[in-house]
């Protein structure tokens, strides 16, 4: 650490686009706690040309190099996922801590063993579950824990998964192929239910699926060209916490003239709902509304100040991915765990899993 402040490594840097350019880089820039010091991509000149924009000491083609690098104490890893476990698994075993964008790995069993790898060498390992980091997220989280539903009886999700409908840009067409583990189901669905299980501090323990594409393919915007659309476009689900909350949950390809996100919830004393004009929260304008008691009618809540952490002007995306940093600046000081972890991807991944096996098996599955 130079001057206490943590310097971080980043994979997969791109000038004018992509998740790092677009989430991580600001959400960096202001913190007060990181310093990046390095970034790679895979042409060199493309790399020159990131380190020069955003003002960063070295640039790399080759991971190796980045891992090297005695001034980079965080690794982040920005890439494809079908690249994450090579990439997470080289960072850990130099000895480096990591952030590694959701999802973690490419199916359960590279999960489970990230997860174990980076006991083995004791590192921070943290997973960008940042829908969990979103202030509407926080807010009803804490309403819930304070009764303002009473006991939660039920919850009932509908969302979009951006991805997954007619047309789709270039950048994210490998993720209609499922062999890449990045469809909607890996990452929509994924950030959506990840963010129940964190508001009602429970985990789905039983679940009954269906998954279906009902497009079978897609156009890419800036070719035109027509490409198979092998991952599933709809996903239904329904089963129950380990609270014994019942849950329901559709996730449609694409982008809905309706409701794009929905979260109702349903109390013994109350009832929370809570929108978003995109498929999860964090992304999109995200409205929180709630009523108890004799309440007649759902009111809107606003969220209070301190709920919101990071400057507006950074962006709505990379603000929920510097809530994420914070908390990882405190885990480096602190020694805690506030941060999503790689045993909070275990459970997730193991979730999708479920939905997976009992789609193709037409039975119940137990995580």
């Amino acid at each position: 650490m130079e001057n206490g402040k943590i310097g971080v490594g980043i994979i997969g840097v791109h000038p004018s686009r992509g998740w790092a350019m677009t989430a991580h880089l600001p959400a960096l820039q202001a913190s007060p706690d990181f310093k990046i010091v390095a970034l790679t991509n895979s042409d060199p000149t493309m790399a020159e040309e990131s380190a020069l924009k955003f003002n960063v000491p070295y640039a790399f083609q080759l991971h190796e190099d980045l891992l090297a690098c005695p001034d980079v104490d965080l690794v982040v890893v920005t890439v494809k996922v079908p690249y994450h476990f090579e990439l997470v698994s080289a960072a850990i075993r130099a000895g480096k801590s990591v952030y590694c964008e959701w999802p973690l790995a490419n199916g359960l069993q590279e999960a489970v063993e990230l997860e174990q790898l980076a006991k083995k060498y004791k590192v921070h390992a943290v997973v960008g579950l940042q829908s969990r980091t979103t202030p509407e997220v926080n807010f009803i989280r804490d309403l819930i824990r304070d009764g303002y539903v009473g006991e939660v009886l039920s919850v009932s999700l509908i969302g979009s998964g951006m991805i997954g409908g007619a047309m789709i840009p270039e950048q994210f067409a490998y993720t209609l192929n499922p062999k890449n583990g990045a469809g909607m189901i890996n990452v929509a669905f994924a950030h959506a239910i990840d963010a129940v299980g964190y508001v009602l501090n429970s985990e789905l323990s039983e679940v009954m699926a269906t998954l279906d594409s009902r497009r079978k393919t897609a156009q890419v915007i800036e070719t035109g060209a027509i490409v198979a659309m092998e991952t599933p476009d709809q996903i239904v689900i329904n089963g129950k916490m380990k609270s014994g909350c019942v849950v329901s949950a559709h996730f449609r390809g694409g982008l809905s003239r309706g409701s794009n996100f929905r979260l109702e919830i349903n109390g013994t004393q109350g009832d929370l709902i809570v929108t978003s004009s995109l498929g999860y929260p964090g992304l999109g304008e995200t409205k929180v509304q709630g009523a108890q008691g004799e309440d007649a009618a759902m009111q809107n809540l606003d969220v209070p100040q301190k709920y919101i952490t990071a400057n507006a002007d950074i962006g709505i995306i990379a603000m929920t991915v510097f809530n994420n940093y914070a908390l990882l600046a405190t885990d480096f000081k602190s020694g805690t765990k506030t941060t999503p972890t790689f045993a909070d991807a275990v459970i997730l991944h193991r979730l999708i899993n479920a939905v997976e096996q009992s789609a193709a098996t037409g039975s119940r599955q137990y995580t």
